[in-house]
């Protein structure tokens, strides 16, 4: 059953045929603002949110249910951590792809596909009887949501008028950044009920009424954003970008569990390389009047290429901290999967608070905002690191007033984050945008996992019995304080503002 598209939604108007290597003219800006918005907008806000909070929460819960996992089906260490890395290496792989597939043959039609592919790969998951078996299911779900996640940020672009968009991205941040930190407290949840009889299985097994009620929504709600001309798939650029994606996470997830041998180098080197081929081939393939995967274009707009860099970083750091710190609460105190998440509501909540604060400061601060919101956060890591060192006991209150600051500091920072970055995206590059973008925050979260993780386990591995775990989590606090340094820095790249204070809500 397909349901009928909503008179008020307007088709985005294609690009006007430039010449080779010159700059695309694009009426659709002008044609945008004449076109009235879509008139389920908000509803299909809300299907879009619902997948990403299903992305953030896959990406997060094995760290939570892994001990459990392996203890029931077998496998070691590295299966825990490839549980979170086939996924994330799948996803990343295949987001740009995702996106221009959007752009090709229809954002709604790919995000239904996506849904329910997706919901495919959890069933699976959830039926896993052993390690391998597992592995591969993650894999499924990664490859699915590549194709799901793209088309949201599209979408909005499409659905909401200027006036509305800051809103509506504010809306998007901070609930992605609340699914990052109530993931684990849901996972340990699930795992400790032991509802049905179903264990750890029941991480995924609630992904599939989300997925099934979005895709019923979806039908009614999203509009049907097609461009007049859709582009060509770009092979090239897809296997290009692709084999760029595995030879850089594969070597982060797996190099810290090998010794770091001279090849995992190699493979990034590697990695560099391609990307810097598929660039140079990019700009080639549009000089040649062709359609490109990446439209180089958006590399030139200060906004899309300062978000890339600030998000490999920030994202990183937010995957980063969360699992190390799901390790500690573990491995160091000894707590349940269930107390380990409990631990991070804290977290939960200064989020909504500094998402809340953050969506009416976004007109008036802009890139400030962002500055004040990572600042936060090192105050709240800087509280967290003086608990550690100075407590007599380590309790869940005791950290609880760090863990409060640092998520309203990450949620000041998620609520403008998508709306400056995007704003002066062409809708016709919104699929490629998106793609890119999403993209970079799961490199960036394989990233922080891989950095992070890597130095608590060595320090915890250099340090005596009794005292590595302590002295591993308080070094990984001070690599945070530096990567959100970095961060703090690469946000100077951002323009000040979205867009010109006339088009704020």
């Amino acid at each position: 059953m397909t349901a009928p598209v909503p008179d008020s939604v307007s088709e985005p108007v294609s690009e006007p045929v430039s010449e080779p290597g010159s700059e695309p003219v694009s009426a659709a800006p002008a044609a945008a603002a004449a076109e009235p918005a879509h008139r389920l907008r908000w509803i299909a806000l809300l299907v879009l949110l619902a997948a990403e909070v299903m992305d953030m929460l896959d990406a997060l819960v094995t760290h939570i249910a892994g001990p459990t996992i392996v203890a029931d089906i077998g496998g070691g260490e590295s299966t825990i951590q490839w549980l979170g890395a086939c996924y994330t290496l799948a996803l990343a792989a295949g987001l740009i792809t995702g996106g221009r597939l959007g752009d090709i043959h229809g954002k709604k039609r790919m995000f239904l596909i996506g849904a329910l592919g997706f919901a495919a790969g959890s069933l699976l998951c959830a039926l896993a009887w052993a390690p391998g078996v597992l592995l591969a299911a993650r894999v499924v779900q990664g490859v699915f949501g590549a194709v799901m996640l793209p088309q949201g940020l599209g979408l909005i672009k499409t659905m909401f008028p200027p006036r509305e968009m800051a809103l509506a991205f504010g809306l998007f941040g901070p609930i992605m950044g609340l699914a990052s930190v109530g993931g684990p407290l849901l996972a340990g949840w699930l795992v400790d009920a032991d509802l049905f009889g179903t264990g750890w299985r029941m991480i995924f097994i609630i992904n599939l009424p989300v997925a099934l009620l979005a895709v019923l929504v979806g039908l009614w709600a999203l509009p049907e954003a097609r461009t007049a001309r859709p582009p060509r798939l770009d092979l090239v650029g897809v296997l290009l970008v692709t084999a760029a994606g595995v030879l850089m996470v594969y070597p982060l997830v797996q190099g810290r569990e090998l010794g770091w041998p001279a090849w995992t180098f190699a493979m990034m080197a590697a990695s560099a390389g391609l990307f810097a081929l598929f660039g140079r081939y990019e700009v080639a393939r549009r000089r040649a009047g062709g359609d490109p995967l990446v439209v180089p274009e958006l590399f030139r707009r200060r906004a899309f290429s300062g978000g890339l860099v600030t998000g490999v970083v920030f994202f990183g750091v937010i995957a980063g901290f969360s699992l190390v710190l799901s390790l500690y609460l573990q491995i160091g105190l000894g707590r349940s999967a269930f107390d380990a998440g409990l631990a991070f509501l804290p977290w939960s909540i200064g989020t909504a608070i500094g998402a809340g604060a953050g969506a009416s400061l976004v007109a008036r601060l802009g890139r400030r905002l962002v500055h004040l919101g990572l600042a936060v956060m090192a105050l709240g890591t800087g509280g967290l690191l003086v608990v550690l060192e100075t407590a007599e006991q380590v309790t869940t209150w005791a950290m609880s007033p760090a863990l409060v600051v640092a998520g309203v500091g990450m949620g000041a920072v998620m609520a403008p984050f998508f709306d400056i970055v995007l704003a002066g995206v062409e809708p016709q590059e919104t699929g490629s945008a998106s793609g890119a973008l999403t993209a970079v925050q799961q490199l960036g979260g394989s990233f922080g996992v891989a950095l992070l993780g890597t130095v608590f386990f060595q320090f915890e591995a250099d340090f005596a019995a009794g005292t590595g775990v302590a002295a591993a989590i308080r070094t990984t606090l001070w690599v945070v304080l530096g990567l959100l340094a970095v961060t703090f820095a690469a946000v100077y790249l951002l323009p000040r503002r979205a867009r010109p204070a006339a088009e704020q809500p």
